[in-house]
């Protein structure tokens, strides 16, 4: 069995209306994706499918958390995944793409791969920023050997002569 064939949601043979799927992604789910930079997480799916004579409707409830490193320290770090998105799927003579929330298959499909579009909505749910929080004192709780090293980098970096002889010709203009 792939590992990803629980994505694939068969539609044929199925009465119209509402139809329900609760779906886990972990590790294996991402290791199918390998140029991607989550490897690690735990996230469940609840998918609402709505079954229509000439479309399908999605909406996906996404929640878990993924693993990545922070960007301040390189140190693992938990990020909370949580939003919901909506997908509708068209039938058509062929596949495209019509927007980013509207797919069009053939008529002749029978199932559906949701696997590369909830990929998708994962990284798209991970904030800009990826660092460790502060405490209650407002310390970074980054790993304290790594701030040393970067602040050592930035006093030396600040003591550099070239600097100054750019400020001086910044200056003149």
């Amino acid at each position: 069995m792939k590992p990803l064939n629980s994505f694939i949601i068969p539609f044929r043979g199925l009465k119209p209306g509402i139809h329900r799927y609760d779906l886990q992604i972990d590790e294996t789910f991402f290791e199918q994706f390998k140029q991607g930079e989550i490897h690690e997480g735990v996230i469940s799916v609840h998918i609402d499918m709505e079954k229509e004579e000439r479309m399908l409707l999605f909406q996906f409830t996404i929640n878990g958390q993924v693993i990545l490193p922070c960007d301040r320290c390189n140190e693992p770090i938990e990020i909370p995944i949580i939003g919901n998105e909506r997908l509708i799927v068209k039938f058509g003579e062929e596949f495209s793409e019509l927007d980013e929330e509207i797919q069009v298959i053939p008529e002749s499909e029978t199932f559906f791969d949701v696997s590369p579009f909830l990929y998708e909505y994962i990284h798209l749910l991970l904030p800009l920023k990826r660092v460790h929080p502060e405490d209650a004192q407002g310390n970074s709780t980054c790993n304290p050997d790594m701030l040393a090293r970067l602040n050592q980098f930035l006093q030396q970096r600040s003591q550099d002569p070239r600097w100054e002889k750019l400020k001086e010709v910044r200056g003149k203009k």
